[in-house]
């Protein structure tokens, strides 16, 4: 199962559209996984036409439109692994041991809100991803995304892709 991680899209305040590249891997995607700050509906819309499955979350600049259609935290079980969405873990320090403590039953947790892309695992297990922004890489040197593979009960092929800058 080819899984495609998002977040931070701020359309159109930071671009006018979504880049190439991450357009082209949502008909590849089984997954599609956003996690908040769409900013405009347009963008859920077009995510939702174009994605076999799409779970999603709202984040701290969606207004009540994106908030009436999409959940805080999401779930899902796929493969055998148990997922989490949501948008604002906090802080970078103690990250891995609050979400872990938040969210004891998950396999995955998928966040976003900082543009800053991250990938730890905390004690007991859980995977911490954060694929930064497609549109806005605030401090970072590159706009990035992930795409990873779930094979057998594992989550493979986690993949950073640095977008070239518009």
């Amino acid at each position: 199962m080819r899984l495609l991680l998002t977040s931070d899209t701020h359309l159109p305040k930071r671009a006018k559209r979504l880049p190439e590249a991450l357009l082209d891997e949502l008909p590849r995607a089984d997954v599609v996984f956003h996690a908040g700050d769409w900013v405009d509906a347009a963008t859920l819309d077009l995510l939702e036409d174009r994605s076999r499955r799409l779970v999603g979350v709202y984040g701290n600049n969606d207004g009540p439109d994106l908030r009436a259609r999409l959940p805080e935290v999401a779930y899902a079980e796929l493969g055998g692994l148990r997922f989490g969405v949501v948008h604002e873990t906090g802080p970078a320090q103690g990250r891995e041991a609050r979400c872990a403590a938040r969210f004891p039953d998950l396999d995955v947790l998928v966040f976003g809100h900082s543009h800053i892309p991250w990938d730890t695992t905390a004690p007991g297990g859980l995977r911490l991803l954060n694929p930064g922004s497609p549109t806005d890489r605030r401090r970072q040197p590159h706009c990035t995304y992930l795409t990873a593979r779930l094979t057998g009960g594992a989550l493979t092929d986690v993949t950073l892709h640095r977008l070239p800058r518009p």
